[in-house]
């Protein structure tokens, strides 16, 4: 393995690009076509389109008024990604990534997915492109994602479940690079998030800013002034570093990202990075970053009852912009996370995804020790549709065990009948 040794794509000690040597042409390749297109405004302009006339975009800040009187403190404005083609901030980065391999002439795309929404937009954009399309996918998070699993498969996608270490994310990511190293010639990965080697947390990033750019404008619009705070969920980071991007220039607007504290990051069954003990500095997965591993260097199991927050690495930015204080780290059990869920759907009619629902926890811890004059954001990245399994498990709901029985006994008996009429 070799580091980049140029300092771009370092944030800090953070980042670089410790590829082998088998990745490096494509790797050049790949940065050409990046700053070529970074640096054509046509490029943006088009990108711009795409997601207007295909992606609904710009999404919609919604002032959440029920929860603002609830909590008597800031007013509560929600970043609404939920609208976004295929429910959540992922389209934006798929599609960036869908014009560049266009760029590229390259015929087929790969992708590793967790919460399965980042798969789902890929499998989206190789259908809308017509693009070969393959998803890595952890067989633990197939089984709790089962129905996005079922939409990449009908988008045209092949899902390959990954059964090695955790059975997770940073699993699926491994294999979607062994796959790249076979094919590097007519296949290019779409990484989900502002991870791996660079170009790709810059490049993620780059497509992701459309959040912030928005947020910032209609913040502005509707109340006035700058927020007091911005919040957004991290695994990775990439909606995190859409919407931070808008507003980290502004001195006077504290950025929090909220990490998945699972059972509690004093147990080992959680995904905290920046705010756990078990994170230390390492290089995985073709950069340097926090790491959860353990005193010989080996990547820790992670924990996190939102699949997409379950990984054991954090964004090379995200980790440096911790370092320098400007984004404040915070983490969310699994539990508050339900709570937080259940009062804003009761409250506003908003379904948040697990991963989002942890923002949403640490606003409302925030807000009530701010007064009227100031405004929050709440990133809402994804919506909640995909996690209806694990929701309604948490929530213990009776009729919808039933339910789930009683299409599997309708299931299996069609399947004995089927079988009965074959023989």
């Amino acid at each position: 393995m070799t580091e980049n040794s140029a300092q771009k794509g370092y944030y800090g000690p953070w980042g670089g690009a410790f590829i082998p040597e088998v990745l490096h042409q494509t790797f050049a390749e790949l940065n050409l076509a990046y700053e070529k297109a970074r640096a054509d405004e046509s490029f943006w302009q088009e990108y711009v389109r795409l997601m207007g006339n295909y992606s609904c975009r710009p999404t919609p800040l919604t002032y959440a008024e029920n929860l603002s009187n609830h909590f008597g403190g800031a007013r509560i404005f929600i970043k609404r990604e939920d609208l976004n083609h295929t429910g959540a901030h992922k389209a934006n980065n798929v599609m960036g990534q869908g014009l560049l391999v266009k760029r590229m002439g390259k015929k087929r795309v790969i992708a590793e997915t967790g919460a399965g929404q980042h798969g789902v937009a890929t499998a989206t954009m190789a259908a809308r492109f017509g693009f070969a399309c393959t998803i890595y996918m952890g067989e633990e998070d197939v089984a709790r994602q089962r129905p996005n699993v079922f939409w990449m498969e009908q988008l045209g996608a092949k899902v390959v479940p990954v059964t090695d270490g955790s059975k997770t994310l940073k699993d699926a990511i491994n294999e979607a690079f062994r796959d790249w190293v076979a094919r590097m010639d007519d296949t290019h990965y779409v990484l989900g998030t502002v991870c791996g080697p660079h170009p790709f947390p810059e490049m993620v990033a780059w497509f992701q800013s459309i959040i912030g750019q928005e947020a910032r404008s209609q913040i502005l619009e509707q109340h006035g002034a700058m927020p007091a705070a911005v919040y957004a969920c991290v695994g990775g980071g990439s909606n995190a570093m859409g919407i931070f991007q808008g507003f980290t220039n502004e001195s006077g607007v504290d950025l929090v990202g909220v990490e998945a504290g699972g059972k509690g990051i004093h147990t080992d069954q959680h995904a905290s990075r920046m705010t756990g003990s078990r994170a230390a500095a390492g290089v995985a997965q073709g950069y340097k970053t926090m790491f959860l591993q353990d005193e010989d260097g080996q990547m820790l199991d992670t924990h996190s009852i939102a699949a997409g927050l379950d990984y054991v690495g954090i964004s090379p930015i995200l980790a440096r912009l911790g370092d320098s204080g400007r984004v404040r780290f915070e983490a969310a059990t699994d539990d508050e996370v339900i709570a937080a869920l259940q009062l804003t759907m009761r409250s506003e009619g908003i379904i948040p995804a697990l991963e989002s629902a942890h923002a949403f926890v640490q606003a409302f811890k925030d807000a009530p020790k701010m007064n009227r004059h100031d405004a929050i954001i709440i990133n809402m990245s994804g919506r909640g549709d995909k996690d209806i399994f694990t929701i309604a498990h948490a929530f213990d709901d009776p009729s919808w065990k039933r339910f789930i029985i009683g299409r599997g006994d309708e299931y299996r008996n069609s399947m004995l009948a089927s079988q009965k009429a074959k023989d």
